[in-house]
C-alpha cells in the first residue's frame, strides 16, 4: 500500500467543474462557468489559421512572441500611460490562472503570509498553501465589498510577503477605487511587500468607471505583478493565452519558474493574436459590448424575486436570493439545476470558510436568447 499525504487534503473538484457537470447532466442553462456560448470573430480565428499555414507551429521563445510583447507595451502606455519593456518585463502564459500560480511560486515560501480579499477567485488559496504559505483572508461584506483598510492593517505581521488583489472582482463585480489604491500605497509605503494584482477584467468596467491598474501608480507598479487574459477579451477562453507585467527585477525571478513550469506558450495563437490586434478595435469594443450585457440580464432579472447586486466590472452578476428561500446556497443551487434547470455558482464556493450569506453568482456573457431562456425559468420560482 502507498501512503499519500495530500499536500490539499480539504481541496476537492472546483465548484466551475462540479456545476457544468451537474447543467450538462440535467440540459440546464449554464450560467454558472464563466465563459461565452457565442462564437468568435471570424477575423482572429483567420489569422491563427494563417499563422499555422505560415509555419508559426514549434516553439515560442520562453517569453513569448516578441511583436505581440510589444502590442500589449504599447496598450499599457496608451491606457496607463505606462512603459513596459517588452522584452524584460512582459511575459505570455498560458492563461491568467497560470501567471498567478507563476507569481505566487516565484516568492512565498513557508511561512510567508499572503493577504486575500474573499470571496476570492479559487486559484489563489490553494497555490499559496502548496508552498507552505498562510492564507490571511480579508471578508468582504455584501452588496457592495467594499474594502475597510484599517482592518486590513491589522492583518500585517514582520511575516506578510504579498498582498493579491482582483479588480474587476470576480465573482462581485465590484471594483477598486482612487481611494483604495491610496490605502494600498500607504500600507505598503517602504515595505518589501509585493502585490499581485488580477486584472483579467480590466476592460469588462461599466457606467463611465476608470480601472484603477497598479500600473497607474509607479509607486505599486515598482512592487507588483499584473494579470491580464486574451481569453477575457477576445471571448477565447480554451484557448488559454494571458500575459503578466512587472519590473524588470521582478520578471527576471518570474521566469526563472515561468521556464519551468510551461516554458513557452502556444505559438500561432500568439502570431494571430498578434496580428489580429493591429487592426482590432476590440479595447474600446468590450466594454460596450459587456454594458449592453449587463443591462439587458438586470432587466431581465428585475421580473424574477433575485435581488440585484451592484455590477460595476467583470461579466458576473451576482443575487441574493433571501426573499426567496433561507436553504444553503450550495443547496439551492444545485436546486436551481435540477428543478428549474439553471445552473449558477454559489459564493460561498469563494469563502475559505464557506460563508454563506444566500447569494448566486450568474455569468452574463451569453447570447441574448439564452439569457432570455435562462430567467424565463427563474420567473418560475
Amino acid at each position: 500500500m502507498i501512503t499519500i499525504n495530500s499536500k490539499l487534503p480539504t481541496v476537492g473538484t472546483t465548484i466551475f467543474s462540479v456545476m457544468s457537470k451537474l447543467a450538462a447532466d440535467h440540459q440546464a442553462t449554464n450560467l454558472s462557468q464563466g465563459f461565452p456560448d457565442y462564437g468568435t470573430d471570424e477575423k482572429l480565428t483567420s489569422a491563427i489559421n494563417q499563422a499555422m499555414k505560415d509555419g508559426f507551429n514549434q516553439y515560442a521563445p520562453m517569453a513569448g512572441y516578441l511583436p505581440l510583447r510589444e502590442k500589449i507595451a504599447e496598450k499599457m502606455e496608451s491606457f496607463y500611460n505606462a512603459k513596459y519593456h517588452p522584452e524584460t518585463e512582459i511575459t505570455i502564459t498560458a492563461g491568467g490562472t497560470q501567471a498567478i500560480f507563476t507569481a505566487i511560486n516565484t516568492f512565498i515560501t513557508a511561512g510567508d503570509e499572503v493577504i486575500i480579499f474573499e470571496p476570492a477567485y479559487d486559484c489563489y488559496g490553494p497555490t499559496i498553501k502548496l508552498l507552505g504559505g498562510l492564507v490571511k483572508p480579508f471578508e468582504l461584506q455584501a452588496p457592495d465589498y467594499k474594502i475597510d483598510w484599517e482592518m486590513v492593517k491589522k492583518l500585517f505581521s514582520a511575516n506578510t510577503k504579498m498582498i493579491i488583489i482582483n479588480s474587476p472582482h470576480n465573482p462581485t463585480g465590484s471594483i477598486l477605487r482612487k481611494e483604495d489604491i491610496d490605502a494600498l500605497i500607504k500600507l505598503t509605503k517602504e515595505t518589501d511587500i509585493i502585490i499581485l494584482s488580477d486584472e483579467v477584467y480590466e476592460h469588462i468596467i461599466f457606467d463611465g468607471e476608470q480601472h484603477q491598474s497598479v500600473a497607474l501608480y509607479p509607486e505599486l507598479a515598482e512592487r507588483s505583478f499584473i494579470v491580464a487574459s486574451f481569453g477575457k477579451l477576445l471571448h477565447t477562453t480554451g484557448w488559454k493565452v494571458g500575459y503578466c507585467l512587472a519590473p524588470a527585477k521582478l520578471m527576471t525571478e518570474f521566469r526563472k519558474v515561468h521556464q519551468f513550469n510551461v516554458f513557452s506558450v502556444n505559438t500561432p495563437m500568439q502570431v494571430g493574436i498578434s496580428n489580429y490586434l493591429k487592426s482590432s478595435n476590440i479595447y474600446h469594443e468590450i466594454p460596450v459590448f459587456f454594458q449592453q450585457k449587463r443591462d439587458f440580464f438586470q432587466q431581465l432579472l428585475s421580473e424574477t424575486k433575485f435581488e440585484l447586486l451592484p455590477c460595476k466590472g467583470s461579466y458576473f452578476q451576482c443575487v441574493s436570493y433571501r426573499n426567496i428561500s433561507t436553504e444553503k446556497d450550495t443547496e439551492f443551487a444545485e436546486k436551481l439545476v435540477t428543478e428549474y434547470g439553471v445552473a449558477t455558482i454559489p459564493v460561498s464556493a469563494f469563502y475559505s470558510k464557506n460563508i454563506d450569506n444566500k447569494i448566486l453568482r450568474f455569468c452574463f456573457a451569453k447570447e441574448n436568447s439564452t439569457l432570455e431562456k435562462a430567467v424565463e425559468k427563474l420567473t418560475k420560482l
